[in-house]
């Protein structure tokens, strides 16, 4: 079997992303339509329900639902992270689709030590907003 240059299991790379944003905007389309503060639309966070601890995702889905409806103040309020997260990757998909369009080579360097400093910060960040007087972080 032979597969295309750049792409995985024979479709273009064009595919994967067309698909990847396919799925993207159902998943956020379903998400706009079901509101999470909403008993019995979500299954509760497991290690909440468990430790009574927030987890580094708590209100994560709750802040992607405010910014969808344009909430921003309250999508910052619910997690903090999640706003400039979608902020970097929709600068990172708009420099891919720039440069593609220019006919320009995407460069995608990522320094070896990137993955476990997030990984890090997210752990870091998941101890800190259980801690007391850090409320603030915390879902609200």
């Amino acid at each position: 079997m032979t597969t295309h240059a750049g792409g995985l299991g024979g479709l273009s790379p064009r595919v994967w992303w067309a698909a990847a944003g396919a799925a993207a905007a159902g998943s956020l389309a379903w998400l706009a339509t079901h509101d999470p503060n909403e008993p019995g639309h979500y299954p509760a966070c497991f290690l909440l329900q468990t430790t009574g601890r927030y987890c580094p995702v708590c209100g994560g889905t709750r802040a992607t639902y405010d910014l969808l409806h344009g909430d921003v103040a309250g999508a910052f309020a619910r997690h903090p992270l999640v706003p400039p997260v979608y902020l970097a990757v929709a600068a990172y998909v708009v420099y891919r689709v720039v440069r593609a369009r220019q006919g320009r080579p995407v460069r995608t360097s990522i320094p070896n030590w990137l993955p476990v400093a997030l990984g890090v910060a997210v752990i870091a960040f998941g101890v800190v907003r259980n801690i007391p007087g850090w409320e603030f972080l915390s879902p609200a």
